[in-house]
């Protein structure tokens, strides 16, 4: 699709599920629930799973590392350690939100902020459902389109601003054609419109629904035509809804009252619920347990660690290495830009400080640097790598007899 350059009017992106409805195109949705971000997001597993990815993954440092030495590499200061300071968002904040979007839409969208030097002063996360893409190689003007893609952004006024890669960083999740990302929200939109399904039957049920469901008939005499809804009206009244539970009513009528009502259990009501959060959790590669879901947890201790940490190898650090990519080449010369996973993967303090000790003792880094990862100060003389409580130094001196002596 080929929007004007520059117009004065709203844009919808070709990647909103309620386009596809409109257009009458793509996947039925069997539920009949219409599926988009605010929907997804009412259910509460779904709201947890993206909640859960999005803000772990914040929560660790975005490191700018350098490799002044082939093999070694240090961190530096870069526009990176604070990439949303320009939009007055946090670090957190920052990218929280740009791991919701490839979450929920399997693309984000960063717009450059540079400064009067062209010097790269911060990144603006754009909503995904503002910007529309497609293949282009060349500008208006003849000019190369930098990275072969034209974005189109909605703006808050209504005009559409264009951009390339070289004014704004595109971040796609899982793709099958390298261009777009693939959205959740459109390839799971059964399991949660089913889901969704679910939370209004239950409302339903709860809210309006007859507390004694059946048929009433008349016991004896017929009733008049004209009476028939004025009784339907006065039994709903006094039957449906909360308000009436444990509520005694009386009717003035001899009537005949033959139940029809599908007990919760016959309608597996609350299993299929709890196959949803199954569902949710499939979808996003959270282990049910994080969800909530422990009635079918039974490997409690290691095996919940265990758990949680494949978790971290199989679902986190793919988001971040695909993240970290992207914005690694907005760097110059040797420097990229990695996640550090070591806070995530921090064992318990029993076990972290044995493997402290023994890595002091063993001359793979100094008693003040062990001190530092338990945030203690340093103290004197901690700044030398030592082998069973010995200085390098001295372990030289040692080894060659004593020559230094």
């Amino acid at each position: 699709m080929r929007w004007p350059w520059v117009q004065k009017r709203g844009l919808v992106s070709v990647s909103d599920p309620l386009l596809a409805t409109y257009f009458n195109v793509g996947t039925e949705n069997y539920s009949g629930v219409e599926v988009g971000e605010g929907s997804a997001l009412g259910l509460s597993a779904v709201w947890r799973a993206v909640s859960l990815v999005s803000g772990t993954l914040a929560s660790l440092p975005l490191n700018t590392l350098a490799e002044p030495t082939p093999g070694i590499k240090q961190r530096v200061d870069s526009f990176l350690d604070n990439p949303g300071k320009v939009c007055g968002m946090t670090p957190f904040e920052w990218k929280e939100t740009v791991f919701v979007h490839q979450l929920l839409h399997g693309n984000a969208y960063l717009v450059h902020v540079r400064g009067g030097v062209g010097q790269l002063l911060g990144l603006v996360p754009v909503h995904p459902m503002c910007v529309s893409a497609e293949v282009a190689t060349r500008w208006p003007d003849g000019s190369p389109v930098v990275g072969g893609k034209l974005f189109h952004v909605s703006m808050i006024d209504g005009s559409i601003v264009d951009h390339d890669a070289s004014t704004l960083l595109h971040a796609p999740g899982l793709s099958t054609d390298g261009f777009l990302g693939l959205s959740v929200i459109s390839a799971a939109r059964q399991s949660i419109g089913t889901g969704i399904a679910g939370d209004r039957a239950a409302a339903k049920m709860f809210g309006e629904g007859s507390l004694i469901s059946g048929l009433v008939s008349a016991d004896g005499d017929d009733v008049e035509p004209e009476d028939v809804e004025e009784i339907r009206k006065s039994i709903e009244r006094r039957a449906s809804g909360w308000e009436n539970a444990a509520q005694v009513r009386f009717i003035n009528r001899k009537l005949k009252f033959t139940p029809w009502s599908i007990s919760p259990e016959d309608m597996q009501f609350l299993e299929s619920r709890q196959f949803q959060i199954e569902e949710i959790a499939r979808w996003f590669g959270v282990p049910p347990h994080l969800l909530m879901q422990t009635d079918k947890q039974t490997s409690w201790g290691t095996g919940v660690a265990e758990s949680n940490r494949g978790m971290g190898r199989t679902v986190l650090a793919p988001w971040a290495t695909r993240l970290e990519q992207r914005l690694s080449t907005l760097l110059r010369g040797d420097r990229s830009v990695a996640f550090d996973f070591a806070a995530l993967e921090r064992p318990s303090p029993e076990i972290e400080i044995g493997l402290l000790l023994q890595q002091v003792a063993g001359g793979l880094i100094t008693i003040n640097e062990a001190r530092a990862v338990r945030n203690m100060p340093p103290v004197p003389g901690g700044d030398v790598l030592r082998i069973a409580g010995v200085p390098l130094a001295s372990q030289s001196d040692i080894t060659n007899g004593g020559a230094g002596a």
